[in-house]
């Protein structure tokens, strides 16, 4: 009988650490689930970061993410399954998200487990691909050298209309592809009228997007559907609840303009009855909230399949990677906010994200990241 992976020679993984380190926001966050008093502004996102080092040196960095609640139980999952990776083969990727879901599996296979799992998942592809002097997007097989982009981060509920044109226009000539704006008001004449400024501040030439994030009913999202046909928007992002895939399925069929949604989905399986359903035509998954790279690679084979197009959720750092190896040319999201925690930057140019070429994902983290860290935990024996 062929040896298990357990036992066979070669690499193994001598040591892991997570860390939670919470991002201060320059300014509170406010989107839809603000102003209908589902939720309170966004003041800092937590980020869960896992490094893995190998018995020959090798390195890998993670992460995932939650914003408003969550992260103290992100962090607590992950310091309790990180054991579970001691001695392992790290090039078993597969194998190990599994054995991590296993490990943690009276908590469920969506949610906050698999968003600790991701922190692994994102590190031990990054080490894989280091390991291969490759980065993430070649090693998983690139389409392309860079992407298309839009930003969010300049279109908040929050902003003033003046105050988001001067956005939108700083990130045009930055060489952002793209604007999304934040609608899903109580009063939807006011998303009207924000979409109308911006729309006839920049022309017809430049794509824009929206996002209601959930707040609207079926027959509000019917009639702002209706509304906003008239703008020829890319997208219209999330007009209803994220579960209600029945939905957002009439929605796509019945309007012109691309319904999107997919962000809030926490695993493949949940994502899978999504694309049943046709209840998009952007898919818009986020790998760290579905579980890491494995689980997305998964989506995006059902979605390829699917013939839908993609347009992976926030943390562009890591999707600008995923999104290259799409076949159908993706959008990723712009948004500056991570960028404090990290010392590279993307290059944008053209409307495009150029896809880094540095190996894996070519992140090494700030001084300050390690500044706004406040837990930790280690397992193992570091090099």
């Amino acid at each position: 009988m062929a040896p298990t992976s357990s036992t066979a020679p070669g690499d193994r993984i001598a040591w892991v650490r997570v860390s939670s380190c919470y991002l201060p926001l320059a300014n509170p966050i406010s989107d839809a689930k603000v102003l209908t008093g589902r939720q309170k502004p966004m003041t800092e996102i937590a980020m869960l970061f896992a490094e893995i080092e190998t018995e020959q040196g090798h390195q890998g960095l993670g992460f995932s993410y939650s914003k408003r609640a969550g992260g103290p139980g992100q962090f607590a999952h992950a310091r309790e399954i990180a054991p579970a990776l001691i001695a392992e083969d790290p090039s078993d990727i597969a194998r190990l998200w599994d054995k991590l879901c296993w490990a943690g599996a009276s908590v469920g296979r969506s949610g906050m487990s698999v968003q600790a799992i991701g922190a692994f998942d994102v590190a031990l592809w990054d080490l894989k691909a280091r390991r291969s002097g490759l980065s993430l997007a070649k090693l998983l097989g690139a389409h392309r050298e860079s992407v298309r982009c839009y930003n969010t981060s300049g279109g908040f509920l929050h902003t003033p209309i003046d105050q988001l044109m001067v956005n939108a226009s700083a990130s045009i000539e930055r060489g952002i592809g793209g604007i999304k704006l934040k609608v899903g008001q109580p009063d939807g004449a006011l998303d009207v009228r924000r979409v109308e400024a911006v729309r006839k501040h920049l022309g017809d030439a430049v794509p824009i997007m929206v996002d209601a994030n959930q707040q609207w009913d079926r027959p509000t999202a019917q009639r702002m559907c209706r509304i906003f046909e008239q703008f020829k928007l890319i997208w219209i992002e999330e007009p209803l609840d994220a579960y209600d895939h029945e939905g957002h399925a009439a929605l796509a069929l019945q309007f012109d303009t691309p319904i999107a949604t997919g962000e809030m989905l926490t695993s493949a399986a949940e994502h899978g009855d999504l694309i049943r359903h046709r209840a998009a035509d952007y898919l818009m998954p986020d790998a760290p909230r579905v579980g890491g790279i494995t689980p997305f690679l998964k989506v995006a084979a059902l979605a390829e399949h699917a013939g839908l197009m993609l347009a992976p959720h926030f943390a562009m750092e890591l999707h600008v990677h995923l999104a290259a190896a799409y076949p159908r040319e993706p959008w990723v999201e712009h948004f500056e906010w991570l960028e404090p925690l990290f010392n590279e930057r993307i290059e944008i140019k053209d409307g495009r994200m150029r896809v880094p070429t540095r190996p894996g994902l070519g992140l090494t983290l700030t001084g300050q990241a390690r500044a706004w860290t406040r837990e930790e935990a280690e397992v193992g024996t570091r090099r």
